[in-house]
């Protein structure tokens, strides 16, 4: 995804910018490009400066008329040529969260340090771009590596660990490494989704000896990506985690399950396309919901919203809460 704001352009070098794309004229292209790097490379953008220099003398494989597109395709195993990523489309990404206020301001930190980069660039800063989300399941870490893939405009590329994990010798650390080194070559927001899988202790007793080469790849590979995106992780099993992935991390955040107050705004924001009956106890019905997760709650709500649309009402009543709530609790599994 191309991101005009990751340059540093004033209006005028914009405009002739998207004028010269309009008429096509390469060399003039071509000259602006590099005018656009000595433009960086005056403000101290000198890392932004180099990439863009190095992309002018990259020549796309094949007719340079036959207008296909020259973006990094999508890293695929060695074996069998199966993907080992999968593009979540941005309109498929949630970005509303319900969070405490504490979690919600280092979310916001994430995201202002990423819009702000060129700037903390200028004072030898680098903004948080390797992000641990842990907590339990259901908690919401996966809404919150699509918020943070939205709310920076990068695109997000989810590991598919069906096809990254192989029995064969080796085989799961290179396709690891294609996975990196295409998220180096494409800034994107990289998600590893239950990194457990990856990153078990090295202490456990039960391990082999791959296992171990492949912990100690995966903290390599986040020790030395410096690329302009984000690499985002989540876990629900921290005490398992190798210890040494926690020191890689920028930003490691605890995604705890909803407190009561919480749990009210989730409950709001889910029935607010309905109409809900008034003098509604919020705070009673939060309480009878304690211990739950995030998609719990919505579940009950959307249910709830549910069986008023089916019974041809306008007005989502008490009852129906709670009907949604036994039905929910009847799955959990007794203590």
């Amino acid at each position: 995804m191309f991101r005009v704001s990751s340059l540093s352009m004033n209006s005028t070098m914009m405009k002739r910018l998207f004028r010269t794309i309009q008429t096509g004229s390469g060399s003039d292209l071509e000259k602006l490009c590099r005018r656009i790097v000595e433009d960086e490379r005056g403000r101290g953008h000198g890392k932004v400066a180099n990439d863009l220099e190095k992309i002018i003398g990259q020549k796309p494989k094949g007719d340079k008329n036959s207008g296909k597109s020259i973006l990094a395709p999508l890293p695929k195993s060695r074996r069998d040529s199966s993907p080992l990523v999968q593009d979540v489309p941005l309109d498929r990404l949630r970005h509303e969260m319900v969070l405490p206020e504490d979690v919600e301001k280092r979310f916001l930190r994430i995201e202002r340090e990423f819009a702000a980069r060129s700037r903390l660039a200028t004072h030898g800063l680098k903004p948080r771009h390797r992000i641990l989300l842990y907590g339990p399941p259901g908690c919401g870490k996966t809404l919150g590596a699509e918020r943070l893939a939205y709310h920076t405009g990068l695109p997000l590329r989810k590991v598919r660990f069906d096809n990254l994990l192989s029995s064969y010798f080796g085989e799961t650390m290179a396709n690891l490494r294609k996975v990196f080194d295409a998220a180096e070559e494409s800034p994107c927001a990289l998600f590893l989704d239950e990194c457990d899988s990856l990153a078990r202790s090295r202490n456990d007793r039960n391990d082999v000896g791959e296992v171990t080469r492949i912990t100690n790849a995966l903290l390599e590979m986040l020790e030395g990506y410096s690329g302009d995106g984000l690499v985002i992780a989540a876990t629900n099993l921290d005490s398992q985690l190798d210890s040494a992935l926690f020191r890689r991390f920028d930003e490691v955040l605890k995604i705890p399950l909803p407190g009561q107050k919480e749990i009210q705004r989730l409950l709001k924001v889910a029935l607010s396309s309905m109409k809900v009956e008034s003098r509604l106890a919020w705070g009673q019905i939060a309480g009878a919901m304690d211990g739950m997760s995030g998609s719990e709650v919505v579940q009950i709500a959307e249910n709830a919203a549910k069986h008023a649309v089916l019974d041809n009402r306008k007005v989502v009543t008490k009852s129906d809460i709670l009907e949604s709530l036994a039905e929910v609790s009847e799955r959990q599994p007794s203590s």
